[in-house]
């Protein structure tokens, strides 16, 4: 039986933004791979309200990295991305939580890359006095974010999926 994980994304600081659980595919010193089921349900803090998941998705939490990766799976294939810059993960027991920094690189089915929510970041840098070197640090995991996506390496190489079948 797969263990499951309690996720949240706060707002900078530590704002509750939204929370959701998974089941831990693969865990290392770098990063933690969760499984997340159709049905599950999305507490969006934010919005002030409770959304159930109807997709599957494979999500990439670093450690390392300021970055979370959500790839959505129908069928066996990756069918799309959504991506958000965000500070490195922390894990505390078995709650996962990451400081989403606004800026997101998304693939949709059928789709080009894009990058989605600019006005957000700007205004948020403004709202919660994010400092330069945050800011700065952002839009520099964003380009390092495309450069990954773009040459297809780690997590875009469909490696997530294959951990699946292990």
């Amino acid at each position: 039986m797969s263990e499951t994980i309690h996720i949240m994304a706060l707002k900078h600081p530590n704002i509750p933004h939204y929370e959701w659980e998974g089941e831990i595919i693969k865990k290392t010193d770098e990063y933690i791979v969760v499984l997340c089921k159709p049905g599950r349900q999305l507490k969006h803090h934010t919005k002030g309200k409770t959304f159930t998941m109807k997709n599957t998705s494979i999500e990439l939490f670093s450690f390392k990295e300021w970055y979370t990766v959500a790839a959505g799976v129908e069928e066996g294939e990756i069918t799309s991305y959504y991506c958000n810059v965000a500070m490195p993960s922390k894990m505390n027991g078995n709650e996962l939580t990451f400081v989403d920094l606004d800026l997101d690189l998304v693939k949709k089915v059928n789709a080009d890359w894009q990058v989605v929510d600019e006005d957000e970041f700007e205004e948020n840098s403004l709202k919660f006095s994010y400092s330069n070197e945050l800011k700065d640090y952002a839009i520099h995991s964003l380009e390092e974010l495309k450069k990954k996506a773009l040459h297809k390496q780690f997590p875009f190489d469909e490696s997530i999926l294959n951990m699946l079948n292990k």
